[in-house]
């Protein structure tokens, strides 16, 4: 086999192959004497059906399959042989005036960058440091009250906090549009789950009462059809309900899996979970901050097709958490270009780890991953079952062992770069993912 590589850029390269027909046919003739020995067809005994009506039959899909083989080979000895690491799918494309005697064609792909990590010694990361206090397990007792909140009916206005159950319709330019149209339709006053002039024509009504209101619509909203549009809506309210919360009492903290009902005794469990979740938020801002130290002392060319990729991926799975919430995505088309910032960092982020794992050797070992395995399993009720669970699951297992990697990597810039610690109230940070 001939082979020939151009550089079409940075990343970008292109082979040229050729195979020999005479190799393809005979090929095409094993596989075709090979399925003839079970072939069933009316009217013959199986295994006796004629060569020329096996090969009128089945010929055109074995030669598909045996070109597809063959093209597959041909260029993974080629890249083995030219010690290139492919990135993403090569894009096939036949040759239309072939040499006589040859099928030829060319494969354009890209490779993984060659790169080093960069100096991160300059770079600062801080560690914040909380306090969990009395009152910061109060106020995670009255969220948990919010989260188990009820709702009754109620015959007077709509304040923040109520839940209106409402039918409305709008139109843009006198034409209905997309997403514009609902009838019982809930929401929570002063969640932002709606826009501000939304939510500000739905305060104040009363159960009955009905009215029009003119919004418009953010540029970067994500229904890209009425982005950056004006509407005019009607909207009807049937039912309003307030918000009745639950007593802090002995049925409260058996709720939250304190069987006798002690007070005392959820308060303690509530401040212990509240801790753990601090400690955790405290590493994941860690976390953050030390692995985008990495991706910015270390600038390298992206493959396109892997940012396409985890572009694609990242719109699908924000689409599949919008189907889950109850909105129709098929009317709120999400833009793909929306996610290409994030997909480029998760990409290179992605390199960089790799990178630094085969240079410094920190991939982890299993008692590494065993250990995050029973951090994870201590926030459930029976954590030696959790345990079992993720070894018996490949894919959360996979997982696990990823996110062992990352924390050392992570350890591994800590050990480069400047650390602080930095004070930080409670809620600043339970009131970030970061």
């Amino acid at each position: 086999m001939a082979v020939n590589v151009e550089q079409l850029g940075t990343l970008e390269r292109r082979l040229q192959m050729s195979l020999p027909v005479e190799g393809i046919e005979r090929e095409i003739d094993a596989r075709l004497k090979k399925m003839a020995r079970n072939v069933k067809m009316p009217g013959f005994r199986p295994g006796k059906v004629p060569m020329k009506l096996v090969a009128q039959t089945y010929g055109p899909q074995v030669r598909s399959e045996v070109l597809g083989d063959a093209v597959q080979k041909a260029f993974n000895d080629a890249v083995r042989e030219a010690n290139l690491r492919v990135a993403g799918q090569p894009r096939i494309e036949p040759r239309q005036e072939p040499a006589a005697g040859a099928i030829e064609f060319s494969a354009t792909f890209e490779v993984y960058p060659e790169f080093k990590v960069g100096d991160v010694s300059a770079a600062l990361v801080e560690r914040p440091q909380v306090s969990v206090d009395d009152a910061a397990v109060e106020r995670t007792l009255e969220l948990l009250r919010k989260q188990r909140v009820t709702y009754a009916a109620v015959d007077r206005a709509a304040a923040d906090g109520d839940r209106l159950t409402v039918d409305f319709s709008g139109t843009i330019g006198g034409a209905p549009f997309a997403g514009g149209e609902a009838q019982g339709f809930a929401f929570v006053l002063g969640e932002g789950r709606m826009l501000p002039e939304f939510e500000a024509a739905g305060r104040g009504m009363r159960a009955g009462e009905s009215k029009t209101f003119s919004l418009s619509f953010p540029a970067d909203y994500h229904g890209r059809e009425v982005a950056g549009k004006a509407a005019e809506f009607s909207l009807a309210v049937k039912r309003v309900e307030a918000p009745q919360l639950p007593p802090l009492d002995a049925e409260f903290a058996r709720g939250l899996g304190v069987a006798d009902g002690d007070l005392a005794r959820m308060r303690a469990d509530v401040r212990q979970n509240v801790e753990r979740e601090v400690a955790k938020r405290i590493e994941a801002r860690v976390k953050h901050q030390a692995l985008q130290a990495l991706v910015a002392a270390t600038p390298l060319d992206l493959p396109q097709s892997l940012v396409a990729l985890e572009t694609r991926e990242l719109a699908e799975r924000a689409a599949a958490d919008l189907r889950a919430r109850g909105l129709q995505v098929e009317k709120l088309p999400l833009d793909p270009a929306a996610f290409e910032e994030t997909a480029r960092r998760r990409v290179a982020l992605g390199l960089i780890i790799a990178e630094l794992a085969r240079a410094e050797k920190l991939q982890p070992k299993p008692a590494e991953v065993r250990a995050l395995i029973e951090q994870e399993a201590q926030s459930y009720e029976s954590p030696a079952e959790v345990v079992k669970w993720f070894y018996m699951q490949p894919q959360r297992l996979s997982e696990m062992e990823g996110m062992a990697l990352e924390a050392n990597v992570v350890k591994w810039v800590l050990g480069k770069a400047r650390v602080a610690e930095k004070a930080m109230a409670f809620d600043e940070l339970m009131g970030s993912n970061a």
